[in-house]
Order: C-alpha cells, then sequence, then structure tokens
C-alpha cells in the first residue's frame, strides 16, 4: 500500500551539477519534512551546457506525473542556480499549479541575466545555454512572487556575488531576499545557513496561515 504524503519537495539541481546526496537532494532530505516525498530530477550534467528548453520539458515531465498521482498534494520548490530560472519558466507556463504551491525557494538563481553568461554570448547569438542564461527573467518572477511565498538566498564572498552569480541578479521583487556572506556558489545547495533561513521562511508561512 502506497502512503500519501503529505507535501511533495521538488529540488532541481543546476548547471554541471548532479541531484545526488551531495548537491541540492541532500538539503532536500537535510531539512527532514515529515511525510514528504522528495522528488529531485536529474538533467545530466552534459545536457546543461546546452539549451534551457529540452531541459524545461524533462522537469515539466516529472512535475505533470507527480502532480496527477498525487492531485491533492500541496507542493514546494527549492532550486538552485540554473534550476531556478528553470522553474521560473515552468511556473510562468503553468499558472495553474500556482494554488498548489505552497512556496518557492531560490538558491543564486540569476534571475536577472547571468552576468557571465552575458560575457560568453554578448550579442545573443545562441552560445549553448549562455544564451538561456544571459534573459532577465525578472518580470515574470515578480508575477509569480506576488502570488506564491518566494524565498531568495543569495550570497556576497566580495564584489558583489557568490563567485558564480550576482546578488542584484538574484534579487525578485516582492520576494522575500537573504543575502549571505561568505557562502560560495556551490555552497548555497548545502550550506547550514540556507536550511536555517528555509526553515524560518516555511515556519513564517504557517503563522500567516494560522492567524488567518
Amino acid at each position: 500500500m502506497t502512503v500519501q504524503p503529505q507535501t511533495i519537495l521538488f529540488a532541481q539541481h543546476g548547471m554541471t551539477d548532479l541531484s545526488g546526496s551531495q548537491t541540492i537532494a541532500r538539503l532536500a532530505h537535510a531539512l527532514a519534512l515529515k511525510d514528504t516525498l522528495i522528488v529531485a530530477p536529474e538533467l545530466h550534467w552534459v545536457r546543461t551546457l546546452f539549451y534551457l528548453e529540452p531541459l524545461i520539458q524533462s522537469v515539466q515531465a516529472v512535475v505533470s506525473d507527480t502532480l496527477s498521482k498525487y492531485p491533492d498534494v500541496p507542493i514546494r520548490i527549492i532550486a538552485t542556480s540554473m534550476g531556478g530560472v528553470l522553474w521560473v519558466e515552468l511556473l510562468d507556463r503553468h499558472p495553474e499549479w500556482w494554488s498548489r504551491v505552497h512556496s518557492l525557494v531560490l538558491l543564486g538563481a540569476p534571475i536577472g541575466g547571468s552576468h557571465i553568461a552575458r560575457k560568453v554570448d554578448p550579442f545573443g547569438w545562441g552560445i549553448g545555454i549562455a544564451r538561456d542564461l544571459g534573459i532577465n527573467r525578472s518580470a515574470i518572477a515578480q508575477r509569480i512572487a506576488a502570488e506564491i511565498p518566494t524565498l531568495v538566498v543569495a550570497s556576497d564572498c566580495g564584489d558583489g556575488h557568490d563567485g558564480v552569480v550576482t546578488v542584484e541578479s538574484a534579487v525578485i521583487h516582492g520576494a522575500e531576499f537573504v543575502c549571505l556572506s561568505g557562502v560560495s556558489h556551490p555552497d548555497l545547495r548545502i550550506h547550514s545557513a540556507v536550511m536555517q533561513e528555509v526553515w524560518k521562511f516555511w515556519a513564517n508561512i504557517k503563522e500567516t496561515i494560522d492567524s488567518k
């Protein structure tokens, strides 16, 4: 007999990353939500070097299948770096999912466009995934944050970036924003300070719901 989860937690890794125990899935399990089904789609790191659309399609298939199996279960989303960009695109395409989303957590996601990607592909000629990551999706993310409780976690390791993503590009108007100090871009997936911020964010959502 299959046990019905109380929550589905989608955890999405970023570029050249894996969903295994040392990455975003590790954070998802460490958060230790009770009665939670953790779904961490694996995109395979080589594919993340090319175009975003096939990755969106892959995750969309996993999410759609999961939601159809558990039609009444609320979902939470944690995504890091490129995975955050991917989820912003997915939510923009599927507003019918929004009522089921308890919260969206983005870790070091270049929603305003990656400055590194713009250097690689300054004219938008389509050089690998740089073309897709250089796009500014702030307006899309702002619409989502107006409807879905959203937490953005960035880090400043000096000069306003975490070594990969600028603090400025991670900011979303209307979302709760936390800027950590000295946490590298890869460590945003596993750092204890990130866990504390996510727990605090979820607790605040619960307090808001309970007070209504």
